[in-house]
């Protein structure tokens, strides 16, 4: 019997835990020093980077170092800063410190630039702007405060297991203790753009502070009481303009295009993440391995000291030439160009569509065509390389890298098992 997540989770369609590991206990994110990540950018790409601009290596590329900010806000502010359109290829959480790289998509170039939560470092320049899939992965150093010390002796069992975990995505990907842009995605797949919005400024979970509530609970009337917009605060940016729009009688799509494209595109995006939850979710019940493939089933090739995944190919009973490769099974995200096969995940992701009255074809959103998804592929099961750990007192250091799209959250829920999620830094 596999072990139930917190409610929260299962909101996420995070229903179970993968080990039977009893949790350390702890929290997370105390300070934003506490949980430290940082980018893993292809050699291919950092071998072509010059340190002076030339006639072929035009685009500067910047180191941004930053805590306490999210990546959206963190672009926004030295756009408004520096006119610099910046592109990065990894979202980074507001509660850490955090390195991560960008390209300007012009030739002019700012060397440093320190704003206090965010500095702009000038790499060098490239032939190319940074693109996402010069991301290779994440590395992270992070503080677990307070654990039960008398636990760690057990964290051997769950090194154990750290390969066989579920590849979830975190809850951040859902806005946290909100968790609402899965929401805001299935209203614009169903075309209800009026309730998307509605969702945005108003739609609460009993995680919110209590702020948060009152201030939502106000924005209900928005449209009969404008004034109500004064009261919302610079940490709810995008509440405001989008209260602006509709205060000025725009229609609910002109409203949502007032949200940044970086994050617009994340609404139906995080619905496809809750389906791929959902779909893990009953595999592990089902005790499917998440490591073996079988018949029928799309895998990646991995090789055993890297974060590079290898091209998709169907299932062969034969094994890799190459003794360091492993094959992993990968669980389809849906999209417009989602067709089913016969495999064991497609099985279960095809009923939760059919659940939730969605055909591929929704995902090819004509009203919005910039959010329309195609649909991709995700390993099922959770890549950890290097995991170390160190003991102080009252608090665990560890330390891991992962590839590009996993959640070292995902890793820490089956470490910790938390009571509280939120309570404990989640």
């Amino acid at each position: 019997m596999k072990q139930s997540s917190p409610d929260i989770d299962k909101l996420a369609g995070i229903e179970y835990y993968t080990t039977e590991f009893d949790g350390i206990g702890g929290t997370i994110k105390k300070n934003t020093e506490d949980f430290h990540v940082q980018e893993i950018i292809s050699k291919i790409f950092i071998d072509q980077v010059s340190p002076d601009q030339t006639t072929s290596n035009i685009f500067p590329v910047y180191e941004i170092r930053k805590k306490g900010m999210d990546s959206s806000h963190a672009i926004l502010t030295l756009r408004k800063k520096t006119g610099l359109d910046l592109k990065i290829v990894g979202i980074k959480d507001a509660k850490a410190t955090t390195i991560q790289y960008a390209s300007s998509r012009t030739r002019r170039a700012i060397k440093n630039i320190d704003l206090g939560k965010i500095k702009l470092t000038l790499v060098g320049f490239s032939r190319k702007p940074i693109e996402k899939n010069n991301l290779v992965g994440n590395t992270f150093e992070i503080r677990i405060a307070e654990p039960k010390m008398d636990k760690l002796d057990n964290i051997l069992q769950f090194l154990g297991d750290i390969n066989s975990l579920g590849n979830y995505y975190g809850l951040q990907r859902f806005g946290s203790e909100r968790l609402v842009t899965h929401l805001v995605g299935r209203a614009i797949l169903e075309r209800k753009f009026d309730k998307a919005t509605e969702i945005l400024l108003t739609y609460t979970t009993k995680y919110d502070s209590k702020f948060s509530r009152e201030i939502r609970e106000k924005l209900r009337d928005i449209k009969s009481n404008p004034n109500l917009i004064r009261e919302i605060p610079p940490g709810m940016d995008i509440e405001k303009n989008l209260a602006q729009a509709i205060v000025r009688g725009k229609d609910s799509i002109t409203a949502l295009r007032t949200i940044p494209i970086s994050i617009r595109r994340l609404f139906v995006q995080a619905f496809q993440a809750f389906l791929f939850n959902k779909t893990l979710s009953i595999a592990i019940k089902n005790n499917f391995s998440l490591t073996i493939p079988e018949e029928n089933d799309l895998c990646f090739d991995v090789f055993e000291d890297d974060l590079i995944f290898g091209k998709i190919r169907k299932y062969e009973k034969e094994k890799p030439t190459d003794s360091r490769v492993q094959r992993l099974p990968i669980i389809r995200l849906p999209g417009y160009s989602f067709q089913p096969g016969k495999n064991r995940f497609d099985k279960i992701i095809k009923e939760f569509m059919k659940q939730e009255n969605l055909s591929s074809k929704d995902f090819f959103i004509k009203e919005m065509q910039e959010l329309s998804e195609s649909g991709g592929f995700r390993q099922a099961c959770y890549v950890c390389k290097n995991f170390k750990y160190k003991r102080e007192e009252n608090s665990l250091l560890v330390g891991f890298s992962v590839p590009k799209g996993s959640y070292a959250t995902v890793l820490l829920r089956e470490l910790i098992k938390p009571v509280n999620p939120i309570e404990s830094g989640f």
